[in-house]
């Protein structure tokens, strides 16, 4: 029996107390009643629903289809796939297309698809008319575990990643976890990074699946709930990332320089991944971090079939790294894994960037920097 079969009466909602508060939705066979599901939180008479080319030929039928059966009209607008589409030519091209079809402000904006179209359509969804209702539709388990929950949406400028953007909270989400099963194993992969991520930053009871191979299974129900529950929890407390909220960036600092580096031709999560396992080797070198556990974080990642290395030199990875939406002046907030379930925000001076991410790279050396790292 097929993972949709077997969860179809595994439905779990998370409840996130964050802008007005709204449900997340997890379960096999969702797309078929998102409809139903939506017509409670959604006011308006239309819905915008933003997909890209990979997407829409899989699912853009059967979700208008049930959008329009629970008596909305739907108008659909496709993006080219792919993080070259996150960019100011693209959302200036999709607000014109919402006025064209006169989208109202009392209408809504329906993201379909990975986590670039849900920070394409949010970042839209937030800044015409000044705010219109937006609802997640995750297709990929990068968006389902991270990226479709919290409000975060943005597109990259030449000098970095998600430079430009707008906290824009969902009216709701829906997790259909039958879409994973058309997911090609690196799209899938590029979620498992981030369910890593979660698991090293909430406690043994999710990190311990992740020393295991994660597959397209059953449990991927309770994977992803587990995943929004810790996030939920986060954003509830920080919901513009003043300070708590930061931790949600393992592995991203170094992430997006590698992202920045390769022209955005690596995949976000295989970069993250990578970025998890440099930081990791700087917290082990730099004392804060076991040997034993940063082990058990480089299996995790390589059991998964993910890198944890890469071409770059530190040098490179701390120019990227520079314009991060994570630095202060002249200081930048690294995230530092102490253990599982224990991370620290950490703040260092730009200028040692290159002596931490050299520890990272080849794993040697304890004293390299002094900074304002100490704990």
């Amino acid at each position: 029996m097929n993972m949709a079969a077997k969860g179809r009466e595994k439905i779990r909602e998370i409840y996130v107390n964050a802008g007005g508060g709204y449900k997340v939705t997890v379960g096999a066979g969702l797309i078929d009643k998102c409809g139903e599901l939506l017509r409670p939180v959604l006011a308006g008479d239309t819905v915008m629903l933003v997909t890209d080319t990979n997407v829409a030929p899989l699912y853009l039928k059967r979700v208008s289809s049930s959008l329009a059966n629970a008596g909305f009209r739907v108008v659909s607008y496709a993006i080219q796939a792919g993080e070259a589409s996150k960019n100011m030519v693209v959302i200036t091209s999709l607000l014109e297309f919402f006025a064209d079809s006169g989208l109202s402000r009392s209408d809504a904006v329906v993201s379909l698809g990975g986590g670039v179209v849900g920070d394409i359509a949010g970042f839209a969804a937030g800044v015409y008319m000044r705010g219109v209702a937006f609802v997640q539709i995750p297709t990929t388990l990068l968006a389902s575990v991270d990226a479709s929950v919290g409000g975060k949406t943005g597109v990259d400028l030449s000098a970095g990643k998600n430079l430009a953007g707008v906290f824009h909270q969902p009216r709701g989400v829906i997790c259909d976890v039958s879409c994973l099963e058309t997911l090609p194993q690196d799209v899938f992969a590029d979620g498992v990074a981030e369910v890593i991520k979660t698991g090293i930053l909430s406690g043994a009871e999710l990190f311990s699946l992740c020393e295991s191979r994660i597959d397209k299974s059953e449990n991927l129900i309770d994977i992803i709930e587990k995943c929004v529950q810790y996030k939920a929890k986060i954003v509830e407390e920080d919901e513009r990332e003043g300070g708590l909220r930061k931790l949600l960036n393992l592995g991203h600092t170094v992430g997006h320089a590698i992202e920045r580096l390769s022209g955005y031709t690596i995949l976000h999560g295989h970069a993250v991944a990578r970025g998890i396992a440099v930081i990791s080797r700087a917290a082990a070198a730099l004392g804060y971090l076991s040997e034993d556990v940063l082990r058990r974080i480089i299996s995790a990642l390589e059991v998964n079939g993910l890198p944890t290395t890469t071409e770059y030199a530190a040098a490179e990875l701390a120019a990227a790294a520079i314009s991060d939406k994570k630095r202060k002046g002249g200081t930048i907030t690294l995230v530092m894994p102490r253990g599982i379930g224990d991370c620290a925000l950490v703040d260092y001076p730009v200028d040692e960037l290159e002596g931490i991410f050299s520890l990272g790279l080849s794993g040697a050396g304890t004293n390299a920097c002094d900074g304002t790292g100490a704990l």
